[in-house]
């Protein structure tokens, strides 16, 4: 029976985590999708670069690096940085006790995971040869609501969180006593020391 409560217990405050990290990464995305949208506007309005125009091409073959992978690289970034502080002052308050700089690397480097998945679907959602484009007599680009690369950015978020969530919670904010588990049982292992 104290066996069914705990496991009821870990699953209500796990679950409880997931929704705060939902809530967190809810903000994030706006933060996300707000950079994006004006780092789109800006390089637009500054430099008549449209997010589909080359941005690099990649060694000297037919694929490029697009103006919309550095826009949501620069949004990436800058929501990543934002949603780590959120759910180090909230959702994994009890298990930092790492310094900030510390606990952001493991993080950003969780974000790239989960970014590299993101990059992936919505390269897939804009490249008109895919068999999962986004249709363009839909997203059109004739209205803010319309603009296809709004909607690839906030879809490939989407699809990311689930693999965000699951290696933040087993790595950047592992519990203390979960880093601890190897130390206690090597201490616990050791022969009294005799005088």
């Amino acid at each position: 029976m104290a066996d069914s409560k705990t496991s009821s217990a870990r699953f209500t405050a796990n679950l409880r985590q997931f929704i705060q990290f939902g809530i967190v990464g809810g903000s994030g995305t706006i933060v996300n999708l707000v950079v994006a949208a004006l780092s789109k506007k800006i390089a637009e309005w500054g430099w008549g670069v449209s997010e589909h125009d080359a941005f690099m091409n990649i060694l000297g073959s037919q694929f490029h690096v697009r103006w919309y992978h550095v826009f949501v690289t620069i949004a990436f970034l800058v929501a990543n940085t934002w949603n780590y502080q959120l759910n180090r002052m909230w959702t994994f308050k009890n298990a930092t006790t790492r310094s900030w700089w510390r606990g952001f690397f493991p993080f950003l480097l969780t974000g790239v995971g989960a970014f590299i998945v993101s990059q992936i679907v919505m390269t897939l959602l804009m490249n008109q040869n895919s068999p999962i484009s986004l249709s363009p007599v839909i997203f059109d680009d004739s209205t803010g609501f319309r603009t296809m690369f709004y909607w690839a950015t906030a879809i490939s978020i989407v699809v990311a969180m689930p693999v965000n969530f699951i290696i933040n919670k087993l790595w950047t904010f592992r519990s203390p006593a979960a880093r601890n588990v190897d130390t206690a049982t090597i201490v616990d292992e050791q022969p009294p020391v005799q005088h």
